[in-house]
């Protein structure tokens, strides 16, 4: 599992940083992208990665600010050039279905996969084998939200040793084991699982919020999480500038990352009035309080590990 950020821009590209895009990499666990945000240019920034646009197969939308939504429809648009096929699912605030069937009607584009929509609201909105996906509603200047990926816990190690000390040796049985919660033997012998498998190994957690406003009513859904990416449009003198804008200081970001107790904060959303020498001052304004935190430029990459 690893985050590919594309842009970690805000308001409008620069030289730097272009606008807001990043994709969860689930190709060891899925074989499949997730993207969230499709900012303008996001696929021409995709084509400096090896990033297959065929192999994202959900999209979430945070909100629906130009500088969030403005490259779907051409990312929609070349991934049937790109061999897509498989259906590609979209979530997003209320709006969005609209706005991606006008765009694509009005520019006469016309798409060779199945295309649906998901109006997400604050709950579960996704769950399936591997993963769930929360949502909750931040404070922005109209419907923001945040994204919260779980993976499922999966199943322990087999316990080699315990089986061979029972007689019984490597080979296709072991498999049958980890697989089965009882597996019979040639000689008639159950085997049950829950006695030959260690502790589940617990999923990872990762936490995308969208813009918003500094706030305590997002402890609670970043609680515990591997790896927060938050928005640090401002530095931290900034306070009342980012209030008014619907925004967050560097320092409000990593006093929700103390507060709820992540393991990694990445600092994402840098406003353009920051140039390159100033983005360190920007980082320890944040490791001040939170020291395990990053800021992400573009095409940067962050491993979440296995636990």
């Amino acid at each position: 599992m690893e985050l590919y950020f594309l842009g970690t821009g805000s308001g409008v590209p620069s030289k730097e940083r272009n606008v807001s895009s990043l994709a969860l990499m689930l190709l060891q666990e899925i074989n499949s992208i997730w993207l969230f945000d499709c900012g303008e240019a996001t696929q021409h920034q995709i084509l400096h990665t090896s990033i297959k646009p065929r192999k994202i197969n959900k999209i979430f939308i945070t909100h629906l600010h130009g500088d969030h939504i403005f490259g779907l429809p051409g990312l929609l648009s070349s991934r049937s050039f790109q061999g897509g096929e498989d259906e590609l699912v979209i979530y997003g605030p209320k709006g969005i279905e609209e706005y991606v069937n006008t765009s694509l009607k009005l520019s006469g584009t016309h798409i060779t996969y199945p295309l649906s929509f998901v109006i997400i609201e604050e709950s579960k909105i996704l769950e399936d084998e591997h993963f769930i996906v929360y949502c909750k509603k931040l404070d922005h200047g109209l419907p923001s939200y945040g994204f919260r990926i779980e993976e499922k816990n999966r199943p322990g190690e087999l316990q080699v040793d315990k089986l061979k000390a029972q007689g019984i040796n490597p080979g296709p049985i072991y498999h049958q084991i980890k697989e089965n919660d009882t597996t019979i033997l040639a000689d008639g012998q159950k085997i049950h699982r829950n006695e030959y498998i260690g502790p589940d190994k617990v999923g990872r957690h990762v936490v995308i919020l969208g813009d918003t406003r500094s706030t305590e009513k997002n402890i609670d859904f970043v609680q515990n999480a591997d790896l927060l990416v938050h928005e640090a449009t401002f530095d931290k003198d900034k306070v009342d500038l980012a209030r008014e804008y619907f925004h967050s200081t560097t320092e409000q970001a990593a006093c929700l990352a103390k507060s709820g107790n992540v393991k990694k904060l990445v600092l994402n959303h840098i406003s353009s009035r920051y140039q390159q020498q100033e983005i360190e001052e920007l980082l320890q304004e944040a490791k001040a309080i939170f020291p395990n935190t990053e800021i992400a430029s573009d095409f940067y990459q962050v491993n979440i590990p296995a636990n």
